[in-house]
């Protein structure tokens, strides 16, 4: 028996106990959008996924084909009700006894999906206050770039941000630099500059931040480029914003006392929805 919440069950009632993503976050996972029957950006994730499996020694399935990811994903997607688009979860773990050591390398997976309300992104015209967290760093390493399930320090950050009214906080790597947002990546244009924190910096490479990267690329007068970026740099910029597959674009309106425009990710963002009607 086991005591869970002060209730004695049975083990085989509850498996949280013996689930190496509980007990040691060994796991990884991608959060997707499905709009009209398909999965935003599917192959980028896939490969991500299959990146993220292979850093963390994981044994991929023979099984783990795209065609069969997807079809499970539908399998979640097509139980609930019609929507405009759904946030999916899709997680990877190792399933297997062990401490440290797994005992074996099966992989086990469990996918949800919520509805959302929008199938093209939009910006929402509330303020968007940012400030930075010092309070823990990421490590500029390979491991940073994956999407385990240990993510302490956004869960810190995050509780921050609610404690001081900020919408959301910057992280910084262990060289003081600018890593990425709690939820997402984040862009800075300075002139006609864009520019966004080199992976190797410590950031996720996220979905959206490749799309972005390409769809800026296209626009006449703009340079892109990924580069190191100071705590500094940000105050000396005319657009902050933050991207991720959920909510596509999101400007930030302050940093501490700046306050930002946001032209240039209103056009982006017109430019990544016919992105998405284009399919």
């Amino acid at each position: 028996m086991i005591n869970f919440n002060g209730t004695l069950v049975d083990p085989l009632q509850n498996q949280l106990h013996n689930n190496r993503a509980f007990l040691f976050g060994d796991a990884v996972f991608e959060t997707l959008k499905v709009v009209d029957n398909r999965i935003l950006f599917f192959e980028d994730h896939y490969f991500r996924l299959m990146s993220s499996m292979r850093i963390l020694r994981m044994e991929i399935p023979m099984t783990f084909t795209m065609e069969f990811l997807e079809e499970q994903i539908f399998l979640a997607v097509n139980s609930l009700e019609k929507a405009l688009s759904y946030r999916v979860r899709f997680t990877v773990y190792r399933d297997s006894e062990g401490l440290y050591l797994p005992t074996s390398q099966n992989t086990g997976y469990l996918i949800t999906a919520n509805p959302l309300e929008n199938a093209l992104y939009t910006i929402s015209p509330e303020n968007y206050e940012v400030d930075l967290y010092k309070d823990f760093y990421i490590s500029k390493q390979l491991l940073s770039s994956v999407k385990s399930t240990n993510r302490a320090l956004n869960i810190t950050a995050s509780i921050y941000a609610q404690e001081n009214d900020l919408q959301n906080c910057i992280l910084l790597n262990d060289a003081k630099n600018v890593a990425e947002a709690i939820n997402g990546n984040i862009f800075m244009l300075t002139g006609n500059t864009l520019t966004t924190p080199l992976v190797s910096e410590g950031c996720i490479g996220g979905i959206l931040r490749k799309q972005i990267l390409e769809i800026a690329k296209k626009i006449e007068g703009i340079q892109v480029i990924e580069q190191a970026i100071s705590p500094f740099d940000l105050q000396k910029a005319d657009e902050l914003f933050i991207t991720n597959i959920i909510t596509g674009i999101q400007p930030i309106t302050k940093y501490r006392k700046k306050e930002f425009s946001s032209e240039l990710a209103q056009q982006l963002l017109t430019r990544l929805n016919a992105v998405i009607r284009l399919g």
